[in-house]
């Protein structure tokens, strides 16, 4: 079923990025330098992302959040990036600044991120510093690390889908899927990194002493990662800007840009051919054309025709995205709660005893060897993504998809059924394995989609390619609010699942059960391309 699934009056789905008479023409090929640099944001969000996971409860509960506000606080950002994400998606398709359609948003959410770290991670200590007041400083200090918290989760979560879709525009299709491998690699390795440094007792070194407390140290090691990090992907490769690409007409040089070459060299989805300098005329003249169908179309969109666009999204596209929901709802309903998990269930202790009481102790214990295994789950996840460029050349796509979601379900089953310090940590290296299939073979399959498209496009040269307001950035970006809406039901499910039960061991069982839900689903709805 999988295989054939929508076919039949399957319409082609179309993307505004390939307006012009060359849309079939590849990028072309990219140095492994320049895949690395691109993957480097990859790493400076997971690493950032760790520190977060170690950090963020700690420091709403140093502030005094009260308890009915938590739901808030996780609810909020997943709810806007939800809605938000498919529109800024489409936006980016349509984005004619100089630099790109992608960077822009790419830089601006990076800035979001930063300062949502400084605020969460500094606030009260400035709030501490500016207010005398008790009652002020308490309600000031609790509101600046909100904002903080909510605008990094939101940035962090909404760079992912213009991230894949950059990569995606200026790559050949072997390089989008060495650019995935890699970006899945360098997630890993940023996630082990931050949860190494997180794990570390700043408060004791020279450091930590120098530069206040383990939060001011925790910010000044991600500010830095994030920076270089960010910088090394914005400058990996250039970008055509869209009102070139619309004209027909190089962009002007600056001592900026590298010289055009002699052989031809072009941009992906650019209407122009250069060579030694020189532009057709009559594909300027086209290009003219193209701007004008394009600016209808700019005109033409709106929210309500995108939504229409996303409600008839062709059935492969759709039911991708509901894998991705289901494998994202099973691993983060397993991740969210793994560290009290270890301190409940597997060490026995309680969180709720006197903070100088024994199972107390035993329970943050717990906790600290829980930020072990998650530590291990990024490690895994990064050697897994380099062995999966060997792996599917055997099993393929779908054996890669339906692998993931199967070890995790029996994996995270075993933890639920028998918990036990040692199989437990051994069992984590299985978490990577899933986290590693989430990054990576949903877009390998959106990039599959796109290809077929473009061969279809190319076969029926009268087909109206530009009757579509979708493109990469909302395909991109409609896969990637599938996280959110997993964090939605997450957050809203399982917190009354554990009030039910009376026992987090019910959330592992469930993550387990959906999983191997996702497995049947992989196998029997979602289309693989031969």
């Amino acid at each position: 079923m999988g295989g054939n699934s929508g076919q039949a009056g399957r319409h082609i789905y179309k993307s505004l990025a390939h307006d012009g008479p060359f849309d079939s023409v590849e990028p072309p090929k990219r140095p492994t330098s320049r895949l690395i640099m691109h993957s480097m944001a990859m790493f400076g969000r997971e690493f950032c992302y760790a520190v977060e996971a170690a950090y963020v409860t700690p420091v709403l509960l140093s502030v005094g959040l009260p308890s009915s506000l938590y739901s808030i606080v996780w609810f909020l950002s997943p709810i806007l990036g939800f809605l938000l994400q498919p529109v800024v998606g489409s936006a980016s398709d349509h984005c004619r600044s100089r630099w790109g359609r992608r960077r822009p948003y790419i830089l601006t959410l990076a800035v979001m991120m930063l300062v949502g770290m400084a605020l969460y991670l500094n606030g009260a200590t400035v709030v501490a510093a500016l207010i005398a007041n008790p009652r002020r400083k308490l309600v000031w200090a609790i509101s600046v690390t909100m904002i903080g918290v909510v605008l990094f989760d939101f940035a962090a979560d909404f760079i992912d889908g213009p991230i894949k879709a950059y990569l995606f525009d200026v790559c050949s299709h072997q390089d989008k899927e060495k650019g995935l491998h890699y970006h899945a690699l360098f997630t890993g390795f940023g996630g082990a990194l931050g949860y190494l440094l997180g794990a570390i007792d700043w408060a004791h070194l020279e450091l930590g002493r120098l530069l206040g407390t383990e939060f001011q140290v925790m910010f000044f090691f991600s500010a830095l990662v994030l920076t270089l990090c960010f910088i090394v992907h914005l400058c990996s490769i250039s970008e055509a800007p869209l009102t070139d690409v619309a004209k027909g007409i190089p962009p002007q040089q600056t001592p900026q840009d590298p010289p055009l070459s002699s052989d031809g060299m072009y941009e992906y989805g650019s209407i122009e051919k250069v060579k030694n300098g020189y532009v057709n005329p009559e594909l300027a003249m086209q290009g003219a054309k193209n701007k004008n169908h394009a600016e209808q179309t700019r005109r033409a969109m709106t929210l309500k025709s995108l939504l229409r666009a996303l409600v008839s999204m062709p059935p492969h596209y759709r039911y991708l995205c509901i894998s991705h929901l289901i494998g994202w709802t099973a691993f983060l309903s397993n991740m969210l709660f793994f560290t009290d998990f270890m301190g409940q269930i597997v060490y026995r202790g309680d969180p709720y005893s006197a903070h100088n009481s024994t199972e107390f102790l035993i329970y943050e214990r717990g906790v600290e060897v829980g930020c072990w295994g998650l530590c291990i789950n990024s490690v895994f996840s990064s050697l897994y993504s380099y062995f999966q460029k060997v792996l599917v050349s055997y099993i393929g796509l779908k054996g890669l998809y339906f692998t993931g979601y199967l070890l995790f379900g029996l994996g995270t089953g075993f933890i639920g059924l028998f918990p036990n310090v040692y199989s437990t940590l051994v069992l984590c290296s299985l978490f990577g394995v899933m986290s590693s299939t989430l990054y990576t073979v949903p877009f390998n399959l959106i990039t599959e989609y796109h290809r077929e498209e473009e061969k279809e496009r190319q076969q029926a040269p009268g087909g109206d390619p530009d009757n579509s307001v979708r493109g990469k950035g909302m395909d991109c970006a409609t896969l990637t609010c599938m996280v959110q809406l997993a964090q939605i039901l997450v957050g809203g499910g399982l917190g009354f699942l554990v009030n039910t039960a009376g026992t987090v061991v019910v959330v592992v069982i469930t993550a387990s059960a959906v999983a191997l839900i996702g497995c049947c689903f992989v196998a029997l709805f979602v289309r693989y391309v031969d």
